[in-house]
């Protein structure tokens, strides 16, 4: 092998001008380039026979840190890949779907599962949005998630969910069956949409509930409406305006980026069989069963009994399930209705 072949990747102009804006790889970046400079001066020296053995000893040299950079900005952008693929940060979504009110007291106790489980992983979460109906359940509530890996956990909880069981209310004991649909919004560093503020109308309101001496006094409530699409966002968790509008649109970006991959999972739906689930809200992917003390997802076809202990948020189980599911290359047929 000639002395002055290359024995690492040679970058092009986009990728170092790509290295050199994230943070993480600039330093790398530009020392690269500081070494590729100094090769280019000492492999000259090669042409003088008096000089070539030192050339050849320090071009060796200059190889190895290359290598060295090389291996760096190589680590650092793999890292980066798996943490866009797997965000520490999501926004979750439960609305009261068909039942009235014992849809949304199902939906209330889903949220409680949720949180008790992201709590017992060392997860935070706080709620940015909510509805409550006249008996304490949620017509719906939105919960911002943070923690290592957060997404890929939570990440097959989207679609709808069915309860069977006799409510509270019900004076008769007849068996209701009611639903929510739980919508997982990973926020992602880069988003692959961009979207155009003039297609944003912004309205403001005051906050509700309690607040103290700011929120409720002042139009600090922020929703968005992207009019190209009708999805909207509300936020109310931030004390400023200005910080429920940037997290309104963070959430609303990662609406709008779902939204488009839900259509593209539609046009190649014939690939169906080869996923857990499309990933769409619509989709009904578990059963929870009260008088059979039995919760069936169908996307696996598994059960899990001991109902009360799981909506307690020992959902682990059922989600270590999915993702062995998803390691070993899961296949199934469509959602079943044998409930």
């Amino acid at each position: 092998m000639e002395t002055n072949e290359l024995k690492f990747i040679q970058y092009t102009p986009e990728q170092m001008s790509e290295y050199k804006q994230n943070h993480k790889t600039s330093f790398f970046a530009y020392e690269y380039e500081k070494l590729l400079a100094q090769r280019e001066e000492v492999l000259l020296m090669l042409e003088d026979e008096s000089l070539k053995a030192m050339a050849e000893e320090e071009l060796s040299d200059i190889d190895n840190q290359l290598l060295g950079m090389v291996d760096k900005i190589e680590q650092i952008m793999k890292e980066d890949e798996e943490a866009d693929q797997y965000p520490s940060e999501l926004i979750m979504e439960i609305r009261a779907g068909a039942g009235g009110e014992e849809a949304a007291l199902f939906a209330e106790q889903l949220s409680l599962m949720y949180q008790n489980y992201a709590i017992a992983k060392g997860w935070s979460s706080r709620i940015v949005e909510s509805s409550e109906s006249s008996l304490g359940g949620f017509k719906q509530a939105s919960y911002e998630v943070k923690g290592h890996e957060v997404y890929k956990y939570f990440k097959y909880e989207t679609g709808v969910h069915r309860v069977q069981r006799v409510p509270a209310t019900e004076k008769s004991g007849r068996i209701h069956t009611s639903t929510a649909s739980v919508a997982i919004l990973p926020i992602r560093k880069k988003f692959k949409v961009e979207v155009n503020m003039s297609d944003i109308e912004v309205e403001l309101s005051r906050s509700g509930g309690a607040g103290g001496q700011n929120v409720n006094k002042v139009e600090t409530a922020v929703r968005l409406i992207h009019k190209p699409t009708g999805l909207d966002v509300r936020c109310t968790s931030e004390r400023s305006q200005l910080k429920n509008r940037e997290k309104a649109m963070q959430i609303l970006t990662a609406k709008i980026q779902q939204l488009k991959e839900e259509e593209e999972a539609k046009k190649f739906s014939k690939d169906r069989k080869d996923q857990i689930g499309t990933g769409d809200r619509s989709e009904k992917i578990r059963t929870y069963n009260f008088l059979q003390d039995r919760i069936t997802d169908h996307r696996i076809k598994q059960s899990w009994h001991n109902i009360e202990n799981i909506m307690l948020g020992n959902i682990g189980p059922i989600i270590d399930a999915l993702l062995s599911a998803e390691a070993n290359g899961f296949s199934g047929g469509d959602d079943s209705d044998d409930e």
